[in-house]
């Protein structure tokens, strides 16, 4: 079979074992124009960006496509922007590159502490940050971090660019909100002030593995060291990460303590999870306090430290 360029290649064999992926056509746009025209133009098509959650579905044969859409080529999609205080991040940018860019860290430091939970190494090297959010699994740590920073996310077609605020993103069960003939281009966002506190936090079995479930905080302490702004996220209980809004106004005007944590933990647990075959319902809404609670004291406390580490 030939490949987008009229070139014989990309057409794989498959296998009926089921450990290969069905055939499809291979194509490698060099341009975003080139990829959103695709996008449209081509019948049951995938977008490649690192590949590390779509190649084992489709090798799997969970994910059956006609044409695969390689993202890799086209340089305007990866790059962090910081301007001021506003945060961009193209999709094909690699997860390492996040977590290693020392700016990014300085003005926004969830953001690192977080993707070290991120796979391993070898995956981080080839993930990318709009291959995880277009993949919206429940437990990772992207949508997360998405969730907790106000993040819109921004979706290029044939037609023009759509903007996305996370907390409207996910629509069902590894469902985003991307449209037929979209391409995920950036995300992006506001950072918070400068001696923010901050923590990320999650259990898995081992480490690498998808999170049973996972807690994110942001705070912000006025000069009487009252809590002057929250932000709260779940990750793994649901079929999107969970903002706690409920806690967030509970936190607001309250003296960082024990017992505002524990509260603000039995809040955040007191709400519907999922449960699976490895986790029960119960058990998750234990984890999730746990979790919360212990994320909640290190971001305070780091809040107070003036944004160093506690």
């Amino acid at each position: 079979m030939e490949g987008a360029d009229g070139a014989p290649q990309g057409r794989q064999a498959g296998y009926a074992g089921g450990v290969k992926p069905a055939p499809f056509t291979y194509h490698r746009p060099e341009t975003l124009a080139e990829a959103a025209e695709m996008a449209a133009s081509l019948e049951n098509a995938r977008l490649l960006s690192g590949g590390q959650s779509l190649m084992p579905m489709m090798n799997l044969r969970y994910v059956a496509v006609d044409h695969l859409i390689d993202l890799n080529p086209v340089a305007e999609l990866a790059g962090i922007t910081i301007d001021g205080g506003r945060v961009s991040i193209g999709a094909m940018t690699r997860q390492r590159a996040v977590l290693e860019d020392e700016t990014l860290a300085r003005c926004c430091p969830v953001m690192r502490e977080a993707l070290g939970f991120v796979g391993h190494v070898q995956t981080r090297n080839r993930g990318t940050v709009g291959g995880s959010l277009a993949h919206l699994d429940p437990a990772a740590e992207l949508p997360g971090l998405a969730a907790l920073l106000d993040a819109g996310i921004t979706l290029r077609s044939r037609d023009g660019d759509r903007t996305v605020a996370m907390a409207d993103f996910p629509r069902g069960y590894m469902t985003p909100d991307i449209r037929e003939g979209e391409v995920l281009t950036s995300l992006a966002f506001n950072a918070w002030p400068d001696g923010h506190g901050w923590d990320f936090r999650e259990f898995a079995r081992r480490h690498g593995d998808f999170a049973m479930a996972g807690a994110a905080s942001l705070i912000l302490l006025d000069r009487d060291g009252r809590i002057a702004r929250a932000a709260v996220v779940l990750i793994g209980i649901d079929d999107g990460p969970v903002r706690l809004s409920d806690v967030e106004r509970m936190l607001t005007g309250e003296t960082p303590s024990d017992d505002l944590f524990r509260a603000a933990a039995a809040l955040a647990a007191d709400r519907p999870m999922a449960a699976d075959a490895l986790v029960t319902e119960t058990y998750r809404r234990h984890l999730a306090g746990v979790l919360a609670r212990r994320s909640l004291a290190v971001a305070c406390a780091r809040a107070a430290n003036g944004g160093g580490h506690a």
